[in-house]
Formats: C-alpha cells, sequence, structure tokens
C-alpha cells in the first residue's frame, strides 16, 4: 500500500447526515461527486451519495461513465459537444447554447456572478427557453470570498429576471443565508467540500515507509546527486508526484512522522518521495506511516480505509 485514506465511518457518515439535514430546512441539497471525488474515488463516492440524493452533479462529460443507475447527472462544465440525453448539461454562453439548440437537451443556464467565470445575464435563460430546450433551473456559481450582505444582494439581482417557474442553483453560499433571498424563486444548493470534507477529524491521509537507511555527510544521493548535509538517514516512503504529492506552496515537505516536520531530500517524482532525518532524530521504521498534509481535491489516493 503507498497512500491511503482513513475514514472514521461514524463521525464522518454523521457529519454527512447533518448536513443534509441542514440544508433541507431553506433549499434542495445537490451532492457534488467530481474530479477525484475528493480524495474518495468518484465511482465509489457516487455510490454513497446516490443515498442522499436522485440527483448528483459531476464536473465534465467525461465524468458521467460509472454513475449509479438511480441519479440523473448534472455536468457542471459547459461543453461544446452534442446532447447528452441521459444527463443535464450547463449551457455558460451562446456557443454552448448553439451545440444543443433544437435537441429537446436538459439544461441548466449559468448567470454571470462576480466570479466571470461561466455565464451570461438572464436573457440567455430566455434564449434557452427559444431554442427548445428544457430548462430546468439557473445556476450561480459565486465566489469563495465574498460577505454574507454582498452574495444575498448578487443572487438576488442576478435572478431578478429569471422565470419563477425554474429554481435556482447555488453553490458557496451558507444555508442561512438563502431565507434572505427572494421567495419568488425556490433553491437548490449544490454541496461539495462542505458535505465530504466538513469534519476533517475523520479524515486522516497517509503514506508507507518503504525503505530506510544510514547516510554520511558528504555522501551522494538521489535523482540529482545531492550531497548528504550532515550524518542521518533516507527515508522512502511511498508518495509522489502520480498522487499529485508536492511540496507545500510555501516550499516546506508535507510529510510528518510522531508530528514533527519530515524534511524532503528532494522534491517527490512519481511514487516515492526521498525524505531525510538527522541521526539526532527518531527515524521510522520499514511499514510504518508518515502523515500526510496534502489537499483531497488534488491527490490521488491508493486505498479508502473505513475504520
Amino acid at each position: 500500500m503507498t497512500v491511503s485514506l482513513t475514514v472514521d465511518r461514524e463521525r464522518w457518515s454523521a457529519h454527512v447526515q447533518r448536513t443534509i439535514e441542514r440544508v433541507q430546512t431553506v433549499a434542495t441539497p445537490i451532492p457534488v461527486v467530481k474530479g477525484n471525488g475528493y480524495g474518495f474515488g468518484r465511482h465509489d463516492l457516487a455510490t454513497i451519495a446516490a443515498g442522499y440524493s436522485e440527483t448528483l452533479c459531476v464536473g465534465t462529460v467525461h465524468e458521467l461513465v460509472g454513475l449509479p443507475d438511480s441519479v440523473t447527472p448534472v455536468v457542471l462544465t459547459p461543453s461544446l459537444s452534442g446532447p447528452v440525453p441521459h444527463a443535464v448539461l450547463t449551457i455558460g454562453n451562446e456557443s454552448h447554447l448553439t451545440a444543443l439548440s433544437g435537441s429537446r437537451q436538459r439544461v441548466i443556464v449559468k448567470l454571470e456572478s462576480s466570479m466571470h467565470r461561466y455565464g451570461r445575464q438572464s436573457p440567455l435563460v430566455h434564449q434557452a427557453f427559444d431554442s427548445d430546450l428544457e430548462v430546468l433551473g439557473a445556476a450561480i456559481h459565486l465566489p469563495l470570498t465574498q460577505a454574507d450582505d454582498d452574495r444575498v444582494a448578487e443572487v438576488s439581482a442576478l435572478i431578478n429576471d429569471v422565470p419563477t417557474s425554474i429554481p435556482v442553483w447555488l453553490s458557496h453560499i451558507d444555508p442561512t443565508l438563502i431565507a434572505r433571498l427572494p421567495d419568488s424563486h425556490s433553491y437548490l444548493l449544490r454541496i461539495g467540500s462542505e458535505l465530504w470534507h466538513g469534519d476533517r477529524e475523520a479524515l486522516h491521509l497517509s503514506t508507507d515507509v518503504l525503505d530506510v537507511r544510514k547516510v554520511v555527510a558528504g555522501q551522494l544521493a538521489g535523482y540529482r546527486q545531492s550531497e548528504v548535509s550532515t550524518n542521518g538517514y533516507l527515508v522512502m516512503v511511498g508518495a509522489g508526484t502520480a498522487h499529485g504529492v508536492q511540496p507545500l506552496t510555501d516550499g516546506r515537505s508535507p510529510f510528518h512522522f510522531n508530528r514533527e516536520r519530515v524534511h524532503m531530500f528532494e522534491p517527490p517524482h512519481m511514487h516515492t518521495t526521498m525524505l531525510f532525518l538527522p541521526s539526532n532524530a527518531e527515524s521510522p521504521n520499514v511499514g510504518d506511516r508518515l502523515d500526510l498534509q496534502r489537499p483531497l481535491t488534488q491527490t490521488l489516493v491508493d486505498e479508502v480505509i473505513w475504520s
């Protein structure tokens, strides 16, 4: 085994249930299962999510394979390809609309938020209706950093000319704020990180120690034949760039042993990272596990262990 995600099943499941119930008091919760499945694996997480909702959001049209038959998938990223009858697609501009025009494709239309990523103003919603598409809603993707009052004001302004016959799909807004939005519309809330990662204490990312060897000052080692600065140990762990493992944004090592950061001897490479410990530090043994400090959405996990 190399990179493992250990999940406290009872604690994690309780958090997911609480989050779903909290959203249900004000909106319809729609779980998001995209990318690497938030570290759990997309197919496995989709199976879990299907127990909470008949509708799931995925990232792209390429993530539609292998989903449970019981769910309706909603593709969040717009596509320039043709219709996908069994899914709901997202329209973010006129070109996306043209690719689907006249197909009776089920769609959600993006409204341009202050992110300015995808979306147009409300006339795009009306164009989708006029293009013989089945419009299931208007979607707003808010930025992560925004004051609550600004979120409420932005959503309220964007939906002012959206037909009240379709719901508004929201993301990155606290459920408590939905009560402050216009009651002329109904709301669905897409939830991903808060749902799956909201209780970080239930999740533990680690990697195996695969080899340990003593080295002396002046010895050369590694791909780049770097010089060992002092006597100590080279520790090989089964986590590297193939798992998405990189130094932290400030350049520090993401590996810890006994709650102490273990320095990298050289940058991660494919399935292994070479670490270094001085001789006066406690060295792990082969078979021990080191904690790995990584965003789960950016990590390819080899095994999920439910405890």
